[in-house]
């Protein structure tokens, strides 16, 4: 196929375009680099646009005879999101209704787009499944929560067969250590992480001590970049025209922010202090996957989600780029 990724150049785009060349597939990137880095893209044709450009968008699918779209282009940051909710519906809700306009009058009716565990109501019983009761806590929630509403109704109306995937915590990096996680603002723990274990931060702040778990940290069902990229390459040869599938990704065992820390002291050989830090607004206790639908369907699972798989490629790209990507675009 001829495949165009939104978002190709940032965390988990630029891992799957890589991916999808790798399988014999024609990819294009599509990404404005506010966050994305160029040099992520690793060689495959990069159009720098806004996704909200729907003229923008219907002429590059058009250009590169576009057949399938994998679609990343979000903002990401659930404190981000609750600081700043009218840019989360814009880009979010806004950008894919372009995408999905740009797609028909381009004739490319097949889609599937990275969706998040954030669409869920946090307190219903773990692990979640596709069937467990859906109440985002965050704009950033809400906001992908319509962007699904948006395909499913496009493909019900216009006959394209769409796939939403709900990511619970994407981590790590390239198996051959080439490519990462890197942001302008960085958010995510394990980076974080990474950066403290490396002396570019000053602490390593653990956002809550006394949840309701085993140690007291927030839990976490960790899912390997590897395992990510296999998932979407089987949702986008499994998408059915007129339908839109729901899938978890995850891999159904959690893991606590202090576990994660151990992981990494073993990793690196040596002791990382913690700072305690008060709970941040929007972060649920426990966040686990069933992610049995996916396997009997498509049959994924995830081959190189262990915890200590996922720190030991995270240190090895972050140790060989303390200060991230280089080129900002």
């Amino acid at each position: 196929m001829r495949i165009l990724c939104t978002g190709g150049a940032g965390y988990v785009g630029s891992h799957c375009l890589r991916h999808f060349r790798d399988a014999g597939h024609s990819v294009v990137a599509l990404d404005d680099l506010s966050e994305g880095n160029r040099e992520a893209v690793d060689g495959v044709p990069l159009e720098v646009a806004d996704i909200r450009d729907e003229v923008a968008v219907e002429r590059i699918l058009r250009a590169h005879r576009i057949e399938a779209v994998v679609h990343f282009a979000a903002l990401v940051s659930v404190p981000g999101s609750l600081a700043a909710p009218e840019a989360y519906w814009s880009v979010n809700l806004g950008g894919t209704l372009a995408l999905l306009n740009a797609m028909r009058a381009a004739g490319v009716m097949r889609i599937v787009a990275s969706s998040t565990a954030a669409v869920y109501d946090h307190d219903a019983a773990m692990p979640l499944s596709e069937a467990s009761p859906l109440a985002p806590a965050t704009p950033y929630g809400t906001s992908k929560l319509a962007m699904e509403q948006a395909i499913r109704d496009y493909a019900r109306a216009h006959g394209m067969a769409g796939t939403c995937l709900r990511y619970f915590n994407a981590a790590g990096a390239d198996a051959d250590g080439r490519h990462g996680e890197a942001r302008l603002k960085e958010s995510h723990v394990l980076p974080l992480l990474m950066l403290y274990a490396l002396g570019r931060r000053e602490a390593f702040r653990v956002f809550g001590t006394d949840w309701p778990t085993p140690d007291g940290s927030c839990v976490r069902d960790f899912v390997a970049l590897p395992d990510l990229a296999a998932a979407h390459l089987l949702a986008l040869e499994g998408a059915v025209a007129g339908e839109m599938a729901v899938y978890n990704l995850g891999t159904g065992r959690g893991t606590s922010v202090l576990e994660l820390v151990a992981a990494a002291e073993r990793m690196i050989g040596r002791s990382l202090d913690c700072a305690p830090a008060p709970r941040r607004p929007g972060d649920p206790p426990v966040l686990v996957a069933d992610a049995s639908l996916i396997k009997r369907r498509l049959g994924w699972a995830p081959q190189a989600s262990d915890v200590e798989q996922i720190v030991s490629a995270a240190w090895a790209w972050h140790s060989r780029h303390p200060a991230g990507y280089g080129d900002r675009g």
